[in-house]
């Protein structure tokens, strides 16, 4: 007798290089370790990252259906290819997650059953809920796509901001991003760029992330202009206020002691040679640069934004967003003393432990 081989299909637009994208194939080498035929399917072609052989990639692409006038027909229409393709060309899947909202605008229209949304930011301020003059209008097409399947949310900050936005309606649960501890090590002995050079082992402190509002590299750069600067600050990354934020460093008068070296898939090995590592953000779905810095051994101090830090670091490691005095003095400490703000990997957030969670999840469901 044949053995039933079970399937899962993680669903995302395009594999660019952001955490997001990172967290679904990871979650998908959790599900493949549980000895599951993983699919990711995504809607564009761009990938920024080397994909793993032991998940089946495919494609999608949305972009003919945007020449469709009305955006309800246009998803409705495209979300029946999806099933169609996921029925004939990969069978009938017994777990479905969709990832961000791009998926999640198309799959609400999907026919096929254990179908799931992973929420992996805080939605109040990704849709601006607290600002916008359209409010209401968004609040209900949100909840008309979240009100229609199970939410999983990466962290308990997102859920609680999911139900305090769209109300009691919503079904949800939190289930953290999964971390590969062991690839991620493995990652961390590969060789850099050259820009490595400029630097030396345990001789700067590091931050990587987009050059965008959330992030708060004006703060950083700021609290770093306060701090001891005993040490360099590296930034990786790249984003729309990249520039802007090479100016603020030469106005502050430390662009010497600054260096930005740019987007790098791998940046493990700079996280693993830094002396600690800073995050400065203003707000943040789960913050997987945290978890993959203890993964290395890396010492960690953050700003405690509406959620993440706080459910995988203690308080003597984090300080108020926006804060920048205090960050300041946090930094200054993390230069002189790392060893006190270096905690333990928690295992909980390997792939495999993650995954099951999640089939547990629907399994209860």
């Amino acid at each position: 007798m044949s053995q039933i081989i079970k399937k899962v299909v993680l669903v995302i637009n395009c594999l660019q290089g952001g955490g997001a994208e990172r967290s679904v194939l990871t979650l998908g080498q959790g599900f493949y370790e549980l000895g599951y035929e993983v699919h990711i399917l995504r809607f564009k072609p761009l990938v920024e990252y080397d994909l793993n052989p032991n998940l089946n990639c495919h494609v999608i692409r949305f972009k003919p259906y945007k020449l469709i006038p009305s955006s309800q027909l246009r998803y409705q229409l495209f979300a029946a290819k999806v099933d169609r393709y996921i029925l004939s060309k990969i069978g009938k899947p017994n777990i479905i997650i969709s990832n961000l909202y791009p998926s999640d605008r198309i799959m609400v229209h999907s026919k096929l059953p254990n179908l799931i949304y992973v929420i992996r930011n805080t939605i109040s301020n990704k849709f601006g809920l607290t600002n916008s003059s359209n409010t209401d209008k968004k609040v209900e097409e949100l909840r008309r796509i979240y009100e229609s399947r199970p939410c999983i949310c990466v962290s308990k900050g997102v859920e609680d901001d999911l139900q305090a936005s769209l109300g009691s309606c919503i079904t949800s649960n939190t289930i953290y991003n999964a971390f590969d501890k062991e690839l991620i090590q493995q990652l961390a002995n590969e060789s850099t760029s050259s820009q490595y050079d400029r630097i030396k082992p345990k001789q700067y402190i590091l931050h990587v992330g987009s050059f965008k509002p959330e992030k708060a590299h004006d703060v950083l750069l700021k609290a770093y202009a306060k701090s001891s600067m005993a040490y360099p600050l590296v930034l990786l990354g790249k984003g729309k206020m990249l520039e802007q934020t090479q100016k603020l460093a030469q106005d502050l008068g430390i662009s010497e002691k600054v260096l930005f070296l740019g987007f790098n898939k791998n940046p493990y090995p700079y996280m693993k040679h830094a002396r600690g590592f800073v995050l400065s953000s203003r707000s943040e779905g789960f913050v997987r640069v945290i978890p993959e810095a203890l993964a290395l051994n890396v010492p960690v101090v953050s700003t405690n934004c509406k959620s993440g830090p706080s459910e995988m670091l203690p308080a003597n490691s984090l300080v108020p967003v926006d804060d920048i005095d205090a960050l300041a003095s946090k930094i200054t400490l993390l230069m002189a003393e790392p060893k006190s703000f270096l905690f333990d990997f928690d295992e909980q957030f390997l792939p495999k432990n993650i995954a099951q969670k999640y089939i547990d999840y629907v399994a209860s469901s």
